[in-house]
């Protein structure tokens, strides 16, 4: 597939990602899923039914480039509006004039950036005009849609996923940026792949990183070391109020679940690289310990309470050490969520029983008034009995005795399901 062909049209000094960007929607990078022979948007486009799109994507993926060729395929006039700086007064205006391109006959696309910035009441303004037909509106959105957009506006356009672009797709770009720019670039094949690594799947942000290095004239080539100097490393994508920074942490926890300790490493080390606070990285360990191993290894809880300690007393970069060693010590533990679902079960059977009383003999009987009425009457010392274990029932006399804890045979809790083996049994014989 070609990529990211000059436009004609494109001013010889423009920047080298304006001078590059595609002409036709086959030759946009990475993004086959849409444009390419049976993609989403080809197969809408060849029936004659374009509908109202919101384009979900990360930056520098094609997402304004694609509305724009839309519109060109079929045939719409292109406006573009950005959420950052439009206002209603914007949009009122953009709805007039698509109404009297209409009543001429003529079409609009209205392509809307940074679309989840504007807010519910903006959002609602454009359902009318989706409805009836007098705009077909592409929204570009970097954030989840599910949270960003309106449950209205969603139920009256499609999403689409843009890929961020793997590295077959970085690569050609730099081969087409050489080819416009004349020369090869200034790097060595190791520093080359740091140039893709440093974009991120952002083919904007790639194409400027060339731009710069195509204008510097370097001999010896540059090395992976005289790379990073020369160009400051892009952050990692993050944001740590909106949707990456929950699917980091949903891949941190799934990681020490799954046990698999690399992977773990790999996200606590993603998000601490974009800035998250090792505070809430430390919380969910402690969350972690409780939910997923619990009693399978009784060492996790304080092992990761011990690691959040450490952090609060050493501070950063020291601290996060022993946030690390944690998430190691978490993810190669034997894994129960047996004390988790005890805990569930016993608050829905706690919500269902109401205000059931204890057993007269569980509860102690301060007053002679109490005592009077059978307050702690029958009550049987477990230390005076045989293996200081009384067998008497502690849940109301109306409930059916309960089995909420059961642990499986891992780790400490094989111990824990023998000892609760050898109640069971004590119990059942001194019942009968």
């Amino acid at each position: 597939m070609s990529l990211f062909e000059p436009p004609r049209s494109a001013p010889v000094d423009a920047p080298l990602a304006e001078r590059l960007r595609p002409r036709t929607l086959a030759e946009v990078a990475g993004q086959d899923h849409l444009v390419g022979p049976s993609g989403t948007l080809t197969r809408m486009l060849a029936r004659g039914s374009l509908a109202s799109l919101i384009l979900w994507g990360p930056p520098g993926v094609g997402k304004t480039t694609i509305a724009r060729l839309l519109a060109e395929a079929a045939r719409l006039e292109f406006v573009q509006l950005s959420a950052v700086f439009s206002g209603v007064a914007d949009l009122k205006r953009a709805f007039e004039d698509a109404t009297r391109r209409r009543a001429a006959g003529q079409g609009t696309l209205l392509f809307v950036d940074e679309i989840h910035r504007f807010n519910r009441a903006q959002q609602d303004g454009f359902l009318p005009v989706v409805e009836n037909g007098t705009v077909t509106l592409i929204g570009a959105t970097t954030e989840n849609p599910s949270f960003a957009l309106n449950g209205a506006l969603l139920s009256r356009a499609q999403v689409l996923v843009l890929k961020r672009l793997d590295e077959a797709a970085l690569e050609h770009l730099l081969t087409r940026a050489e080819a416009e720019l004349g020369h090869a670039l200034p790097v060595t094949a190791e520093a080359r792949e740091m140039l893709r690594a440093m974009a991120d799947g952002d083919g904007r942000y790639l194409l400027n990183l060339a731009e710069q290095l195509g204008a510097m004239g370097h001999d010896p080539l540059l090395d992976p070391q005289a790379l990073a100097e020369t160009l400051s490393r892009r952050a990692a994508l993050y944001d740590k109020d909106r949707e990456e920074h929950y699917n980091l942490i949903s891949a941190l926890h799934k990681s020490v679940r799954g046990s698999d300790a690399d992977a773990a490493l790999y996200w606590f080390a993603r998000m601490l690289e974009g800035g998250e606070d090792p505070r809430f990285i430390a919380r969910r360990l402690v969350r972690m310990a409780s939910e997923d191993i619990g009693l399978a290894d009784p060492q996790a809880l304080p092992q990761a309470i011990a690691a959040w300690e450490s952090y609060e007393r050493l501070g950063s970069p020291e601290g996060e050490l022993a946030l690390a060693q944690a998430v190691i010590y978490l993810a190669t533990a034997p894994k129960s969520n047996a004390a988790y679902a005890a805990y569930k079960a016993a608050r829905k059977a706690a919500k269902a029983t109401g205000s059931l009383m204890p057993p007269m003999e569980s509860v102690n009987a301060p007053t002679k008034l109490m005592k009077n009425l059978g307050y702690g009457a029958g009550y049987q010392y477990d230390h005076d009995s045989p293996n200081a274990f009384s067998a008497q029932n502690h849940v109301p006399p109306e409930l059916p005795r309960q089995n909420f804890y059961q642990p499986p045979e891992r780790g400490f809790e094989r111990e824990l399901a023998k000892r609760l083996a050898y109640w069971a049994r004590l119990r059942d014989e001194r019942a009968s």
